[in-house]
């Protein structure tokens, strides 16, 4: 019997048996008053055994309706609820000197439910819970936690390291690589972690999410500072508080003529080591301290950047902080207090959701237009939503996604990128295209007509400040 089921049958038995004492105690009050007192005092045995068999029953009510409050098992997969598993696992993590969190996911599920049905979703959310069981039951490890934790994502907690389960993670993502149940695709991923990154299960459940989006879009960073992720957040908070900050930039030509300079942030800690923002841009949006941080980068711009004639400034700005109206209105001042940044500033989007609300959006876009600022669009081409931002938004540039500019060369991505660049051209939206570092790239960029190009082999990156 699987652990889930065990814990389940286990927190039934001891619900029935606080249920029954009661019951039990008024059984042996009656009884036991009724042989140990005489006839004249047999009221005041009734009485007390009265009261006894109200409360009792008020109790056992209570206790009904409590336990329906407690889930144990998730009614889809037949395994732990998200709940009951995390509280499983810190049970389990403090009696063990090593634990490992293996986390799998269906990807496509919103597909599946889309075109299959939801009742057919249910199914495979069950079977591909069962087929996680029956195959580290295979490996003879048994009694394992296992849960539910989001719409289609399962979580294994094993005692030991995750040395130990590496070969059998690697393994199971192999067998499930092209996993077809009841003739459906089911595209299946996931990601392992330990306590030797944090003791912490929120921390670690984050990691497994983080590490699973980087195994998806291959976008791992082998020099990733490994920090333990308490510190990394107070880190994060004394540099922002401290506004202790290096910052490079480097030239984007239109042509052989310098335009556009993009400005490249690293956080400094109290140990004065740069953080990437690979590292920590997560940290700040989980903070809440995304627009606070996109202030402290403007106001060390104003005080600290020589602008140059017909040379604008690329900023990265968050469009949550866009769509904020502290950030506005703080821009606003900036510029009313600094004339010499007017019509200098690009701010550039890189948002992966769509934001419904196009006109508040469009609105909020022209009245940073109105203060000189204008506005690009990153990363066209790798979310669908880029797409529908090029066709709705007012922006004035937009920047192609790395995946088809760093290979540009490939016939296959500039027929891509050729097609790009005649849609912007074609609504008057300029283009820039990045990662540029040879000059055939060069040459066939500048050939379809592409307006700014960068690239460290055309223009390193010069650092300008760091406190």
């Amino acid at each position: 019997m699987l652990l889930p089921q065990l814990k389940e049958r286990e927190y039934r038995f001891k619900l029935a048996l606080r249920m029954g004492v009661p019951i039990f105690v008024l059984v042996l009050t009656l009884v036991i008053g009724t042989l140990t007192t005489s006839y004249e005092n047999i009221q005041l045995v009734l009485f007390t055994s009265g009261v006894i068999l109200i409360m009792s029953i008020y109790f056992i009510l209570h206790l009904i309706y409590k336990g329906f409050d407690v889930k144990i098992t998730e009614p889809i997969s037949k395994i732990f609820t998200r709940d009951y598993l995390y509280e499983y696992i810190k049970k389990d993590m403090s009696g063990s000197k090593d634990y490992t969190l293996i986390l799998v996911s269906i990807n496509n599920i919103d597909y599946i439910n889309t075109h299959y049905g939801i009742k057919n979703g249910d199914k495979i959310i069950y079977e591909v819970a069962q087929n996680i069981i029956d195959y580290i039951e295979g490996l003879n490890i048994e009694s394992f936690p296992i849960g539910h934790i989001n719409g289609a994502d399962f979580m294994i907690g094993l005692r030991g390291t995750k040395d130990q389960y590496n070969t059998i993670f690697e393994l199971f993502c192999i067998r499930t690589n092209e996993l077809k149940l009841n003739n459906i695709e089911v595209d299946i991923s996931g990601a392992i972690t330990d306590t030797n990154f944090s003791k912490n299960l929120d921390y670690m459940v984050e990691n497994l999410f983080e590490m699973q989006e980087e195994n998806k879009t291959k976008n791992i960073d082998l020099n990733r500072d490994d920090i333990n992720p308490n510190d990394l957040e107070s880190y994060v908070i004394n540099s922002i508080e401290s506004k202790s900050i290096s910052m490079a930039t480097q030239v984007i030509f239109e042509g052989n003529t310098p335009k556009i300079k993009e400005l490249f942030v690293k956080l400094k800690n109290v140990n004065g080591k740069l953080l990437h923002p690979m590292t920590y841009m997560k940290v700040v949006n989980k903070l809440g301290l995304r627009t606070q941080y996109d202030i402290m980068i403007l106001e060390k711009i104003v005080s600290h950047y020589e602008f140059e004639d017909s040379l604008m400034l690329a900023i990265n700005i968050a469009p949550s902080s866009l769509r904020d109206r502290k950030f506005f209105f703080k821009v606003r001042e900036l510029i009313d207090e600094n004339e010499k940044i007017k019509n200098n500033i690009i701010f550039i989007l890189d948002e992966i959701g769509h934001y419904s609300n196009i006109y508040e959006y469009n609105t909020i876009l022209q009245s940073l237009k109105n203060l000189g600022i204008k506005i690009a669009l990153d990363r066209l081409g790798m979310v669908h939503s880029t797409f529908l931002y090029l066709r709705d938004l007012d922006v004035d540039i937009v920047r192609f996604d790395s995946l088809y500019t760093k290979d540009i060369t490939n016939k296959k991505y500039n027929s891509i990128i050729s097609g790009f660049n005649s849609m912007a051209h074609e609504i008057g939206v300029k283009t820039w295209i990045k990662m540029v570092e040879n000059q055939e790239s060069k040459e066939f960029a500048e050939k379809i007509g592409i307006d700014y190009i960068q690239g460290k082999q055309i223009a390193p990156l010069i650092k300008i400040y760091e406190d």
